[in-house]
């Protein structure tokens, strides 16, 4: 029989399941993956338990989301002990860092599949779907690397891969990801994205228009562009500014947001779109990683603490109420107690409206492990760390929140919030507000007074009648 032929009697009627550890590139590919699989007959499960596929979708950027993924995955195992027929494969850059290393790992496991390998995901599931109900020996599969009996490895990389004319699965009516780019050509020393997503590949602009326009068609009222350094992006004679002023000017779309952009690359030009043009959303995800130039070049930014400052200037007199947030990395090997207070430092200079903290984890192919093993940071140095510039940062948070209070600004009502009779929404600051409502608003755009803040949340209150504020 021909592999379509029998990809349409294992699909129909059959129901996968998705689910998604990590970053927003991560919860793009999941869509992606569902309207793959909804292209060819299969229906979107609920839960786990009324799947016959369930692909656990991953990230790899620190071990503890690695272990938390092997973890659940053996949950899993629970399902296919009481259903043989099951098939449960791993995808996405914890897939391709460990391959067929994971097999071994986790037994139970039937496929392991790369970033670059979603569009064979129908032919490989159609030939396994019949050797796990029948129990008998899968066959070699010519296009794949076998990593075990019965089981199979995608994982090559596809340098012309960018998913081009699929359908996705949007799972929110309110916001949709747009992937401008996929990859990474940066090689920050303690980053594996490169390794596991490969070098970077930029997207027709055409075909990211096209794209747009469908969403604003569809009525969903905003778009998050995404890319491992966005701002990078270059095909022929756009770059990323022409881009984003393009995306911005299409017809119903009311918010444009972008992630993540790297610091190399906030132009003069990119500033100036954000500046300009209404649609682009008042917020700059910048990550900083460190205070301290020795540690920003033994990471490999390839920015002073400087010049990155100097972007911030720049960027706050174009936007004045621009919210800012970043990443930082403590305890990066090597880095002594001074730089860590100098990473201190630059919070209080920059006093950013929120920030995503870590301490370093190794990751096993990437520069930095190479270090000598001296300049390991102790444990528990480490952690002091992290707690010492998470509680900075938060006191810093709340002095920014208690300023915001008593403004008017325009929330996106997203969903119910948890406390009854409450729905939260977002601003354009992307700022969570809770206050009581409707969820008859949810996909409204409605102006709401800040009232209080507990936290990262602001607590707020309707402003004018709802009825008569344009949806």
């Amino acid at each position: 029989m021909d592999v379509p032929r029998l990809m349409a009697q294992v699909s129909a009627k059959k129901k996968a399941y998705v689910e998604t550890y990590g970053c927003q590139m991560n919860a793009s590919d999941g869509e992606l993956m569902l309207g793959i699989l909804a292209a060819q007959g299969y229906e979107v499960a609920a839960t786990p338990e009324d799947a016959d596929v369930i692909l656990v979708n991953t990230c790899a950027i620190r071990e503890h989301a690695e272990q938390r993924v092997l973890g659940r995955v053996g949950q899993l195992n629970q399902l296919k002990l009481e259903r043989p027929e099951l098939v449960i494969g791993v995808t996405g850059c914890m897939a391709q860092r460990l391959g067929p290393t994971l097999l071994e790992r986790a037994p139970y496991v039937d496929l392991v599949m790369g970033p670059d390998a979603y569009r064979r995901l129908p032919q490989v599931l159609a030939r396994l779907r019949p050797a796990a109900a029948n129990g008998a020996q899968r066959r070699e599969l010519p296009v794949l690397s076998k990593a075990a009996s019965l089981r199979v490895a995608a994982l090559d990389f596809q340098p012309h891969e960018n998913y081009e004319d699929l359908e996705v699965r949007r799972t929110s009516r309110l916001s949709a990801w747009v992937p401008v780019q996929r990859g990474c050509d940066y090689r920050c020393t303690y980053c594996i994205v490169p390794y596991v997503r490969g070098p970077e590949k930029n997207r027709d602009p055409e075909k990211i228009l096209a794209e747009v326009r469908r969403i604003a068609q569809d009525g969903i009222p905003e778009v998050v562009l995404l890319g491992q350094t966005v701002n990078s992006y270059q095909h022929g004679e756009w770059d990323f500014s022409r881009l984003l002023r393009a995306v911005a000017r299409v017809d119903g779309i009311r918010r444009v947001r972008f992630t993540s952009p790297h610091p190399n690359d906030l132009t003069p030009a990119l500033v100036e779109v954000m500046a300009q043009e209404p649609a682009v959303c008042k917020q700059l995800h910048l990550p900083v990683q460190s205070g301290h130039d020795r540690t920003l070049k033994r990471m490999l930014r390839r920015y002073t603490v400087a010049s990155y400052l100097e972007q911030i200037r720049l960027v706050r007199a174009a936007v004045p109420d621009l919210a800012l947030s970043t990443d930082i990395i403590v305890a990066f090997p090597g880095e002594t107690e001074a730089e860590y207070e100098a990473t201190l430092d630059l919070l209080r200079t920059v006093r950013y409206d929120d920030a995503f903290l870590y301490k370093y984890s190794p990751r096993a192919g990437t520069p930095a492990t190479r270090l000598p093993r001296e300049q390991f940071i102790p444990e528990e140095v480490a952690q002091a760390r992290l707690e010492g510039v998470i509680a900075l940062h938060r006191d810093i948070q709340a002095q920014i929140n208690r300023g915001e209070l008593g403004r008017v600004v325009e929330v996106l009502v997203e969903r119910p919030a948890r406390t009854p009779g409450d729905v939260l929404g977002r601003t354009d600051s992307n700022k969570v507000v809770a206050f009581p409502g409707d969820p008859a608003w949810i996909g409204r755009f409605l102006r709401v007074r800040l009232t209080a803040t507990t936290g990262a949340t602001f607590v707020g209150e309707l402003v004018g009648d709802p009825a008569l504020q344009v949806a």
